[in-house]
């Protein structure tokens, strides 16, 4: 069975919940499973994001998680590809790719009238892989503001 891309839903939880995990590490935070299925649970109750899960031969190799946003002045739906994961094992294997390809679908599909995402300059491998699907870096710079959380989800 080669790669396949579906749409997880709560069946697909134990599947993602680890590849989730193994993100959140990527970003310096802590290992917290129960934490991460949490957080992934109430998303997916709510419809609040999308998640597509990329198999290799049945076996969960990546994930992407779009969020839902507008843009009022081109007066329609955005979707943020929030999150990209491929296993170490499964890198360049084309699951990158095929997740990138797969959310732009999604949201073409929806009829959004984009889709955007964010990383930091010093991420090389991404940038690469985004440019060479054909997204297009933009020349504006996003700024943030954090607060403490005070839940989980």
């Amino acid at each position: 069975m080669p790669l396949a891309i579906k749409r997880a839903t709560l069946d697909d939880l134990d599947a993602v919940v680890p590849l989730f995990d193994a993100y959140r590490r990527f970003y310096e935070q802590p290992s917290d499973e129960a934490r991460g299925r949490g957080f992934l649970e109430a998303r997916l109750r709510a419809d609040e994001s999308v998640i597509l899960l990329a198999t290799d031969e049945g076996r969960a190799v990546g994930f992407t998680q779009l969020y839902p946003m507008f843009s009022s002045v081109r007066t329609g739906r955005l979707w943020i590809l929030n999150d990209l994961y491929v296993d170490a094992g499964a890198r360049r294997s084309g699951a990158g790719r095929a997740l990138l390809d797969a959310a732009a679908a999604f949201a073409q599909n929806d009829g959004a009238v984009g889709i955007v995402l964010e990383t930091t300059r010093d991420n090389a491998t991404a940038r690469a892989l985004y440019r060479g699907a054909g997204w297009e870096e933009a020349d504006t710079q996003w700024y943030s503001l954090s607060f403490t959380a005070h839940s989980n989800a």
